[in-house]
């Protein structure tokens, strides 16, 4: 018997802020007509089970965008940000700019010479005490360590010597009142390096987090005395990108991108 499908909508997943296939943060991609109900978007979010998926909708020479985790619905994501402009900019054909209407405002994505940068809103991160039992649920033992706060919980490290190595407890990370927890250190290959994770957003890990970046390339800016930084994040699977302080006072952030499915989600 032939299936009818009321819906067919392009899909395409992108792995983000990688220079090829199965590295970087995957992300789905689905470009709509109009918008369904939230509790379709969730359930299409959940089925792809990857870290996020972007939605967008055409709003007259720009676009509308949403991201969506397994889970929830969230304020703002980089690489899912980088993965719909790629698929925008390299096979909508769109041009060499595409801007975003979002709620965290106005993004612009602009790509050259196969390089994707997106101009996002900086955050500065605020110094607090630390968190009783965050180091323990990290997995992380010995060394001194700094606190702070953005949209994330940040925990700083004098080097990144234990970030390959750390095992988390999920289950006591979720108990923090926080969208995620990154733990960060200086690197001698790169600027910083850092790892990120949202039990609280149904993502254990994500490989390459741009929004925490927002806040992480200040920090590092401040730091380093440096506008421009050279950042890679992720566990077994990594991903890299520059990070530059802008004179209006947001961070840009560029990475390349690379198509690995493209078909249609049925529904």
């Amino acid at each position: 018997m032939k299936n009818s499908y009321p819906q067919r909508i392009p899909f395409y997943q992108v792995d983000a802020f990688s220079q090829g296939p199965f590295t970087g943060n995957p992300a789905a991609v689905c470009l709509l007509d109009t918008w369904p109900e939230d509790a379709v978007l969730q359930h299409i979010a959940r089925e792809n089970n990857l870290s996020e998926t972007a939605f967008v909708v055409k709003q007259g020479d720009d676009f509308a965008l949403r991201w969506f985790t397994p889970a929830v619905e969230v304020d703002l994501c980089g690489h899912a940000t980088l993965a719909a402009a790629s698929v925008l900019l390299r096979h909508e054909e769109t041009g060499k700019q595409v801007r975003f209407f979002t709620r965290s405002g106005e993004l612009t994505v602009t790509a050259e010479d196969g390089k994707f940068t997106m101009d996002f809103p900086l955050v500065i991160p605020r110094r607090i005490a630390a968190p009783d039992g965050l180091l323990s649920a990290l997995g992380i033992t010995g060394g001194a360590c700094e606190f702070w706060q953005a949209s994330d919980l940040i925990v700083v490290m004098e080097d990144d010597a234990q970030l390959d190595g750390l095992t988390p407890d999920f289950a006591a990370l979720a108990k923090f009142n926080t969208r995620g927890v990154v733990v960060t250190a200086p690197s001698r290959q790169y600027d910083f390096r850092s790892r990120w994770f949202g039990p609280q957003v149904g993502v254990n890990e994500d490989p390459v987090t741009g929004s925490a970046h927002t806040f992480l390339a200040p920090l590092w800016s401040d730091r380093l005395a440096k506008k421009t930084l050279h950042a890679q994040q992720g566990g077994s699977r990594k991903g890299e990108l520059l990070c530059h302080i802008n004179a209006n006072g947001r961070v840009e952030l560029t990475g390349e991108a690379c198509l690995v499915i493209e078909g249609v989600f049925l529904i």
